[in-house]
């Protein structure tokens, strides 16, 4: 498929109450029913950036997981974002990706927010997701993983970075530049989707949501209002941007490892 329908929702978050989140997120969903192939929600979207993992931890298997994969199969669409999971005596800031034909793959976040104490309750994924969806390489990450161009390294020929995330207000302008910076030195489209409102830890988040291309331009973007953006991206428009300015072949050679 050339082209690929993207809907990033933008919302506030109920505190620590998945079940108030996801009926606030399903019937958002269920607007961009036949409308999006991938439907992308924040970073721990049933909680909040919640530190007690033990209070709202769900299986593999859990309620959010079925109801992502419910959603799914109604839609049609990819639906995708980070959860709080139990795994053994592990918890996990998990990206799950949930298809209509009833897979779900997942990628445990790799770097932890340490000056909020992220690294203390939950542990560190160790490898990344690279899915192939509608003839898209695409490659979801979360929030803090953005820091690290490394992580986020086009070498595996890579056309969307996704990065959902529970972002502050006070470092907006960090967001917004790295998100165009990833675009610009991996030369695919970026997209990263935030949270608004205010947590109970006292944290103001605007959103911010935005769709980049792979010269780094806005296509589309949100600041501190509840909505959805969607945005169609052209898979003919990367390879023609890539063959007409092919610095991807001049990068330096060297293997991720954890």
């Amino acid at each position: 498929m050339n082209t690929l329908r993207i809907a990033l929702i933008q919302s506030p978050l109920y505190w620590e109450d998945a079940r108030m989140n996801r009926q606030m997120f399903s019937w958002k969903i269920r607007d961009l029913s036949g409308e999006a192939d991938i439907i992308v929600l924040p970073e721990m979207f049933t909680t909040g950036f919640t530190m007690k993992p033990d209070h709202v931890a769900e299986d593999t298997d859990g309620p959010t997981t079925q109801w992502m994969l419910e959603l799914a199969h109604e839609t049609g669409a990819v639906i995708t974002g980070s959860v709080v999971i139990r795994e053994q005596k592990h918890y996990f800031n998990r990206l799950l990706w949930a298809d209509p034909h009833g897979q779900v793959l997942h990628y445990d976040k790799r770097h932890l927010f340490a000056m909020a104490g992220e690294d203390k309750v939950y542990t560190p994924g160790n490898r990344r997701l690279i899915v192939e969806w509608k003839n898209w390489r695409i490659c979801p990450l979360i929030c803090y993983d953005l820091r690290f161009p490394v992580w986020s390294r086009n070498s595996e020929q890579i056309d969307l970075l996704l990065y959902v995330a529970n972002w502050p207000e006070p470092r907006r302008s960090h967001w917004q530049h790295l998100l165009r910076a990833r675009a610009i030195e991996n030369q695919c489209f970026v997209a990263g989707v935030n949270r608004l409102g205010r947590d109970d830890n006292g944290l103001e988040y605007s959103g911010d949501s935005t769709l980049i291309d792979f010269q780094g331009e806005i296509l589309a973007s949100s600041a501190r209002s509840e909505t959805t953006l969607q945005v169609t991206i052209s898979h003919d428009e990367l390879k023609s941007g890539r063959e007409r300015f092919p610095f991807l072949a001049d990068r330096d050679e060297f293997l991720l490892t954890s």
